[in-house]
């Protein structure tokens, strides 16, 4: 089948030549309806398989988009980040980061990436991504690959950790020592129209203390941002005396309220017990109890299956569920009377 010309492309669309051209390597420059126009003549005609202007001898921008929900220097990003640019340097393949906002950003961004064509393939980290906007990229052959993501939905590949089944066994770990009030320190909801896929964790811990009769639980939310580590603290501080364990939603929480409860002479574990999540840099230090998962190897692995996507190769599995092994360290034991009536 020949492939639409230009010319074609600006017939349909009822524009001229020079705003077909203008529309792929300059798209600011286009108002939003004529690009529209443009964009659906051309998917009309099988045209948006070709890339912008500036791409077009070597038929690829190597670029690929990383959206993220946090900015790129946190410890999870950072590693992220780092795994897969070791794993698209070396075929030349540039990372380039778009924090994510919202639902409204992340819509812009695959509204727009048509028109630009700067990005070979699309990864998404931490959260969910709607079908509907992502159509698009699936005739223009843009593989999108998910990193720990709420569901597989319009996802070509991914490889996500099991949040629900990770902080379930860690309630399961503080049940077995002894623990019957346990709270669940985790963020305070927000207002982004996004699904992230740190929110399983929370039903993780409510779906475990529900299976045991006699245990209760107690959901304590922290809003995000300055100020969340003396939040934090508070909420810890100013808890019921009955809670004697609290599983954290992330180490980056846990780990300085670990390190300033002895100030308020409150000891671990033998007051109250910990657990975060992630198993980051500092937590070995620390002596941190938490649930482990490796970001670095998982951007290895996504950027392995957007080499594969993009070489027209079968991925198998296509989506890929790593281990989150719970890492007992010094932060959990006993409560106090459990530990005292076994000393009785």
């Amino acid at each position: 089948m020949t492939k639409a010309s230009i010319q074609a492309v600006a017939r349909e669309a009822g524009v001229s030549v020079s705003t077909v051209s203008r529309t792929f390597a300059k798209p600011d420059l286009v108002l939003p309806e004529t690009r529209d126009r443009v964009m659906t003549a051309a998917e009309k005609l099988d045209y948006s398989v070709s890339r912008s202007a500036a791409a077009l001898k070597s038929g690829q921008s190597f670029r690929i988009a990383l959206l993220a929900s946090e900015t790129i220097t946190t410890w999870f990003n950072a590693n992220i980040f780092a795994g897969l640019d070791s794993a698209l340097r070396p075929s030349g393949y540039d990372t380039v980061p778009y924090p994510m906002r919202n639902a409204a950003e992340r819509h812009d961004f695959f509204a727009d990436l048509p028109v630009r064509r700067n990005a070979d393939a699309v990864i998404v980290s931490s959260f969910d991504i709607e079908p509907a906007e992502v159509e698009r990229l699936k005739h223009m052959h843009v593989p999108i690959v998910g990193i720990n993501i709420p569901s597989t939905d319009g996802f070509d590949a991914g490889v996500s950790i099991d949040d629900y089944a990770a902080t379930r066994s860690a309630i399961e770990h503080l049940i077995a020592l002894g623990h019957r009030h346990i709270a669940f320190v985790g963020s305070a909801p927000t207002e982004t129209n996004m699904r992230y896929s740190a929110e399983a964790r929370l039903q993780g811990v409510i779906d475990a203390a529900a299976a045991h009769p006699g245990i209760e639980l107690t959901p304590l939310s922290i809003q995000r941002g300055l100020g969340e580590s003396n939040a934090a603290l508070n909420a810890v501080l100013n808890a019921s005396p009955s809670i004697t364990a609290f599983c954290f939603e992330d180490d980056e929480m846990a780990a300085p309220v670990l390190y300033r409860l002895r100030q308020y002479g409150r000891r671990v574990p033998q007051d109250i017990s910990i657990i975060g999540f992630d198993d980051s840099t500092l937590s070995a230090a620390v002596g941190l109890t938490t649930l482990h998962q490796d970001p670095f190897a998982m951007g290895v692995a996504a950027g392995h299956m957007v080499l594969d996507a993009i070489a027209g190769k079968s991925i198998e599995p296509a989506f890929v569920r790593p281990d989150t092994p719970l890492i007992l360290r010094e932060t959990t034991a006993p409560p106090a009377a459990t530990a005292a009536s076994a000393q009785a």
